[in-house]
C-alpha cells in the first residue's frame, strides 16, 4: 500500500512515519513519496531514507499537480503531515476517504482556515481550555471538517505558553500520525 506524504516544514512527523515503517509498524503501508509545497528540511529526511521527494510550489494548480503525482506513484492514500496548503478540487473526490490530515487541536475546536501552528495553541490558551491535543481526520471539501479517525489529548497547564503546549502536543502527533497511517493501510488493504 503506497503512501504519499505531503509536508511543508522540518518533517518531524514524516520522520516518525519513516521510523515506524522501518520498525514494521505501518502494516502493509510503505512511504512511496514525499511532496512539499515549498523548499523544506522534510525533503532532506526523505532523501536520507531513500524516499523520492519533490517540491510542488504552493499556488494555482497545486492540488491538480499533487493528484497527478499521487496517481503516478500509485498512492493508496495520502497523509498531510504538517502540510500548510489547502487541497481542493478533483483530488478531494479522486482520493475521497483516502486523505488524512494531522491537526494540532482537538477538533472541531480550533480548526478551519488560518488555524495552524502557534495560532492554534495561542487560541487554546486564550480560550482557557483545560485540555488540548491533536486530531487525525479524513479530508473533505471543508477545512478541518472531515470525519475524525483518532485524537490524542494533553492537559493544558496553568504555566503553559504556546511553545510549551505545542511541544507536548508534538510528541502526541508523532504517535497519532503513525497510528492513523497503520489504521488506514490496514483498512484500505482489506478492501
Amino acid at each position: 500500500m503506497n503512501i504519499l506524504v505531503l509536508v511543508s516544514g522540518t518533517g518531524t512527523n514524516l520522520q516518525a512515519l519513516i521510523d515506524a515503517e522501518k520498525a514494521g509498524r505501518l502494516g502493509p503501508g510503505r512511504i512511496a513519496g514525499v511532496i512539499s509545497d515549498r523548499p523544506a528540511y522534510a525533503l532532506e529526511r526523505a532523501k536520507a531514507a531513500g524516499i523520492p521527494g519533490l517540491v510542488e510550489k504552493a499556488g494555482s494548480g497545486l492540488s491538480d499537480r499533487i493528484l497527478h503525482d499521487a496517481r503516478e506513484m500509485d498512492a493508496g492514500f495520502i497523509i498531510l503531515a504538517g502540510f500548510l496548503s489547502i487541497l481542493e478540487g478533483e483530488i478531494i473526490s479522486a482520493y475521497g476517504g483516502r486523505i488524512v490530515n494531522l491537526h494540532p487541536s482537538l477538533l472541531p475546536k480550533f480548526g478551519g482556515a488560518g488555524m495552524y501552528g502557534e495560532r492554534v495553541h495561542r487560541a487554546v490558551l486564550d480560550a482557557g481550555e483545560k485540555e488540548s491535543g491533536c486530531t487525525v481526520h479524513l479530508v473533505d471539501a471543508g477545512t478541518d471538517t472531515g470525519p475524525i479517525l483518532l485524537q490524542r489529548k494533553v492537559p493544558v497547564l496553568p504555566t503553559d505558553t504556546a511553545d510549551s503546549l505545542a511541544e507536548r502536543i508534538h510528541t502526541e502527533e508523532h504517535i497519532a500520525i503513525v497510528e492513523a497511517a497503520a489504521l488506514m493501510a490496514e483498512r484500505l488493504n482489506s478492501k
